[in-house]
């Protein structure tokens, strides 16, 4: 008995808390994106369970009793069985294709009865706990050891790819967000730096790509990147070589050494500019061999062409919905924008205009503040952690969840690309919820299980 007050006693409840009112809140919004004029407004009535209202009521009792059930179960199961977790997980991304049903082009959706299951979202928990085993072995070390380091972008890597085929690139791209915990776990900061680098490139490159500079060939795009290039080789020779000044200053630091480590800095510095050129010149031909789709979007939110009635749609009316709000929103139930289904996917993708509609500049605010708590306290919780895989499997929580909230709310407010991710807790849908309950319960667990090692 004492050992059971001792584990609920260590539980976050302040997380809970925050997951409870996120649920609460997803639900009002699903409500209003749901809504059309002239309906009853009960939606706990029995017939309300046929609809989009009810059925997420559904899914949120079930994440509940999910939530419930995980933190009863012994934290350490998740350390001994994650590789099972994710070698199981990694063989229903395979026979996914082959089982489901395509929905608007996807392939990710199992149909069981009357439901529908995306494997998809499961496989992020699965990754995270193959991640922390693999991270929390004897003597593993990531800095200095590229070996480690492609490894660990292997597990992520797999299902990467497996989500890929199933054509839900949004999903599969969710993962790149696990660099984030890589880099506090030791990856070196040049590699995230490099990829900094070269996104800034492809975006410059192409938003003046067409701007001709007068009598030449030379683009606007052309010269900012090349003046990028520059500012960041001269940055990256300032640092390397003040440190490597520092480094000679210092007792007990062998030339031999010291020359090896200048050659090296020298080496990643040159081949950074060498592959700077290269991917700047190719982005134009890697855009080109896109999907038609896929060039528009990039096309339309870098502002190179106006698509109002096509792909530019759905951004432009949820800024408009989310505009129309002002500060204090239309009242619950109130917006003309999400009522009269202007706004596509408004219940799932693009759920957040509700938000901004009915709630204003004050509930949109609300909500933000509510997901940055979380975020904090994901960081507080993974770096109270007295184990390499409390920490790991933390920070994975972290990365994935900060995803989803800045891609999903920087698409609806037109600053991202429309990539199709949900917002946690909000979005309609029972794959996505259950997923975001096992990231999150799972490391809730695994915190309370501290406890054990404190004694």
């Amino acid at each position: 008995m004492e050992k059971k007050k001792s584990t609920i006693g260590s539980i976050d409840w302040l997380t809970i808390c925050i997951y409870v009112a996120l649920l609460a809140l997803g639900w009002t919004s699903i409500c209003g994106a749901c809504y059309e004029y002239g309906e009853p407004k009960d939606f706990l009535s029995l017939a309300a369970f046929s609809t989009r209202t009810g059925m997420q009521l559904v899914w949120i009792g079930s994440s509940l009793l999910l939530a419930a059930l995980i933190l009863l179960l012994d934290d350490r199961i998740y350390d001994t069985f994650a590789y099972l977790i994710y070698a199981l997980m990694l063989l229903l991304l395979i026979a996914t294709p082959f089982l489901a049903h395509n929905i608007k082009g996807s392939m990710s959706w199992i149909k069981i009865g009357p439901f529908s299951l995306q494997p998809a979202e499961f496989a992020k928990f699965a990754t995270s706990l193959a991640l922390a085993k693999f991270m929390s072995a004897y003597g593993f070390r990531l800095r200095d050891s590229w070996r480690n380091l492609f490894a660990c972008i292997a597990l992520f890597l797999v299902p990467m790819v497996l989500i890929v085929l199933q054509k839900e690139t949004g999903s599969a791209l969710v993962y790149l967000s696990l660099f984030l915990m890589l880099y506090r776990e030791g990856m070196p900061g040049s590699i995230l730096f490099t990829g900094i680098a070269a996104v800034s490139y492809i975006v410059v490159g192409l938003r003046y790509s067409e701007v001709h500079l007068i009598g030449t060939w030379f683009s606007l795009g052309d010269a900012l990147v090349l003046a990028l290039i520059a500012v960041y080789v001269l940055g990256l020779l300032y640092v390397y070589c003040r440190h490597t000044a520092l480094l000679q200053d210092a007792d007990g630091i062998h030339q031999a050494s010291l020359h090896a480590l200048r050659f090296k800095r020298h080496a990643y510095i040159t081949l950074f500019a060498i592959a700077s050129l290269a991917l700047h010149f190719s982005a134009s031909a890697i855009v080109d061999h896109m999907p038609d789709h896929q060039q528009k979007r990039i096309q339309v939110l870098l502002g190179l062409r106006d698509d109002p009635n096509g792909v530019g749609y759905n951004q432009i009316q949820a800024r408009i919905a989310i505009g129309s709000g002002g500060l204090a929103g239309k009242g619950f139930l109130n917006g003309t924008q999400t009522k009269l289904k202007y706004v596509p996917e408004q219940e799932t993708d693009f759920i957040f205009c509700t938000v901004g509609e009915e709630q204003g500049f004050i509930g949109s605010a609300a909500v933000l503040i509510l997901f940055l708590i979380l975020l904090w306290r994901l960081i507080h919780l993974a770096e109270r952690q007295p184990t390499v895989f409390g920490r790991v499997y933390g920070y994975c929580v972290f990365s994935i969840f900060a995803f989803h909230v800045i891609i999903n709310v920087g698409m609806v407010l037109g600053l991202m690309p429309v990539i199709g991710i949900p917002l946690p807790f909000f979005s309609y849908g029972g794959s996505s919820l259950w997923g975001f309950t096992f990231l999150l319960f799972i490391f809730l667990r695994i915190d309370a299980g501290r406890i054990r090692m404190q004694r």
